[in-house]
């Protein structure tokens, strides 16, 4: 039996993985699954969590408001070493190219553990670009031994940059996997949405949902809160779901955040 220490800390991570923990799950003849959680992100991470009914093994709980890249990698990254100390897992699997990623993966080699990186080589060949996770799932790909990469294009990428072919598995994407969990989960339990949103369907007013999540994207959904499309008249609906990244510029331009 081989013991996986499947090691996340956001949300994209967890909707990515929960398909592959459920996997390997069903044959707990030959792996042992433990989860570690580094709550990178907190509450959406624990939704994620709640929907997939995934319980980690261990959470790390180091999700600080206002963190810096350097505070919290170096706090990962001393975490997710004694995490690995304390429990000597055969193989750390990983999802992606968050600082979390990053983290494990390194503390993974320091450790000499093999790495397994799924949705491995994706590339936009700018290290700025998104920023960090560009140079995050570059130098996890120099870390891993089994690279899981969802497309064609994502394995050519990794053999450009000298990837062993025969260490390079195509396997699609799992968020699609997800997708159709959650579909069946939500014709059992259909969500109950906020009031509030509940309203503006039934009222079927215009919802404008935008997803200003990423670091590049904080100015910029800034200024597109200030200045409204000439097509939004003043007393046009203008609800707006958002991270709390954003929440305070958005409210400032009177816009509704949920």
């Amino acid at each position: 039996m081989k013991k996986i220490s499947v090691i996340f800390g956001t949300r994209p991570e967890a909707i990515k993985l929960a398909p592959v923990i459920m996997e390997l799950n069903k044959y707990p003849e030959l792996f042992k699954c433990h989860i570690c959680v580094t709550a990178q992100h907190r509450q959406m991470l624990d939704q994620v969590l709640e929907v997939f009914d995934i319980t980690p093994d261990a959470d790390l709980d180091l999700m600080e408001q206002e963190q810096t890249l350097a505070g919290f990698t170096s706090k990962a990254l001393v975490a997710i070493n004694q995490y690995l100390s304390d429990e000597k897992p055969d193989m750390v699997m990983i999802q992606g190219d968050t600082t979390t990623v990053f983290c494990a993966a390194l503390a993974a080699f320091y450790r000499h553990v093999s790495v397994a990186h799924v949705e491995a080589g994706l590339r936009t060949g700018n290290l700025n670009a998104p920023w960090p996770e560009e140079a995050n799932r570059v130098l996890a790909s120099r870390l891993t031994t089994l690279h899981f990469a969802p497309t064609a294009l994502s394995r050519d990428n990794l053999l450009k940059e000298g990837i062993p072919e025969e260490k390079i598995f195509v396997t699609g994407n799992t968020v699609v996997d997800s997708l159709l969990l959650s579909l069946i989960h939500i014709e059992k339990e259909p969500p109950v949405l906020p009031a509030t949103i509940q309203e503006l369907i039934d009222n079927n007013q215009r919802i404008v949902l935008i997803t200003g999540h990423r670091r590049e994207n904080f100015e910029r959904v800034s200024r597109t809160s200030a200045s409204p499309s000439p097509g939004w008249q003043k007393n046009s609906p203008k609800p707006i779901l958002s991270t709390p990244s954003t929440s305070i510029q958005m409210s400032k331009n009177q816009f509704t955040v949920y």
